[in-house]
């Protein structure tokens, strides 16, 4: 008996101490694979669709073998502008688009894109969103909408051209009863401007042009514009505009989807989207800029869009904001938050900032500018 007490006691000690050791251990779900259906608003050959693809990569990768996102291109399950009502239902889990697309539901989700946010950029957006108020005037939107989704924005987009165009204008007067393609706010800017706007999903736009049903349109940047075949159909692009100048995507959930998920995998979506937009940012200057030469190269002509014009754009911008906070509170709402936050980080990004423009004129000159129309 006293001979096997040592053992005994041995044995006990390590036992305690393997227990010990799984209780300080983190808790981690051991469940079954989840897996959610993601669609996105855009063609499976654009930019945009493989930005919604690197999102669930991330995902994906550091879920392990615990959730899988999978997306599917625009038009799989539903059209791409039914995509909110889709993951609001639970026909689909999940999605990726931009919040001016639900502009027809309610007008302030465009200023998430649309007009030129009182000097800030599309960085400068996210950073309201996330930091001064935008977060929750999204969730109240889609909650007097008795939307059942969640909403993460993030992936703020270059400033996109004004658009593609049949001869390039070179006065306000060129845009009166041009038979444009916009979306969002944009569409009233360029309405006031004298324009007939025609709001086309992405995989419309090139057939239309095509066709002779629109003279001009806008889309985003130079490689989805090449890949969805703009240079086949028009071979002017004016560049610079306030019309889309901080647009940000849209990660959208299934409200019940994704609560239904245990907390460590709602913490790695979270931290996902914040990882997805500075790598999509990253992504679009490497790939926007191979491809703009790739559309030189094949004899578009780019023109930077005249001052005059860009001065009409915020004059109808003008009348449009005003119109509209008198129509509705929220939209209102939306635009003194940002307005406040543009008054105080507009002020710091613009006194802080250099002129970087100066710099690559000194390096590179001016011969590769674009041309004055």
């Amino acid at each position: 008996m006293s001979e096997k007490s040592p053992n005994r006691r041995r044995s006990l000690l390590k036992g305690a101490a393997v227990a010990a050791g799984a209780m300080s251990a983190p808790m981690v779900s051991m469940a079954q694979t989840t897996s959610l259906r993601f669609q996105s608003t855009w063609p499976s050959k654009d930019i945009f669709h493989e930005y919604a693809q690197d999102f669930a990569k991330k995902v994906n990768d550091m879920a392990g073998s615990r959730l899988k996102i999978e997306v599917l291109p625009a038009g799989a399950v539903v059209p791409a502008f039914q995509l909110l009502d889709a993951v609001g239902k639970g026909t689909l889990d999940g999605g990726h688009g931009v919040l001016a697309y639900w502009y027809g539901k309610n007008s302030a989700l465009a200023l998430w894109g649309s007009g030129p946010a009182f000097g800030m950029d599309a960085n400068m957006i996210l950073a309201w969103h996330n930091y001064g108020g935008g977060k929750a005037l999204v969730e109240e939107i889609y909650k007097s909408l008795n939307l059942d989704v969640v909403s993460y924005v993030y992936g703020p987009m270059p400033t996109q051209p004004l658009g593609w165009f049949k001869k390039p204008v070179a006065k306000v007067e060129d845009m009166k009863g041009l038979k444009f393609r916009t979306v969002g706010l944009a569409v009233d800017v360029f309405t006031d401007m004298g324009t007939a706007v025609n709001p086309l999903p992405g995989g419309e736009i090139v057939p239309a042009l095509d066709r002779g049903l629109i003279d001009a349109a806008e889309f985003n940047n130079a490689s989805s514009d090449r890949v969805l075949g703009f240079p086949d159909v028009a071979k002017n692009c004016m560049l610079q505009s306030f019309h889309q100048s901080g647009e940000q995507f849209e990660i959208l959930f299934n409200k019940g989807k994704l609560q239904a998920l245990p907390q460590e995998l709602r913490s790695i979506i979270d931290y996902a989207v914040q990882a997805a937009s500075a790598d999509m940012s990253w992504k679009a200057i490497e790939r926007n800029s191979q491809d703009y030469i790739e559309l030189k190269k094949a004899g578009i002509k780019f023109y930077k869009t005249p001052d005059a014009i860009l001065r009409a754009q915020l004059a109808s911008w003008d009348k449009v904001i005003a119109k509209k906070s008198a129509e509705n509170p929220l939209f209102k709402k939306v635009l003194d938050s940002q307005r406040a936050f543009a008054e105080r980080a507009g002020q710091w990004q613009n006194d802080y900032s250099v002129d970087f423009k100066m710099a690559y004129n000194h390096y590179f000159g001016r011969q590769q500018q674009p041309k004055k129309s």
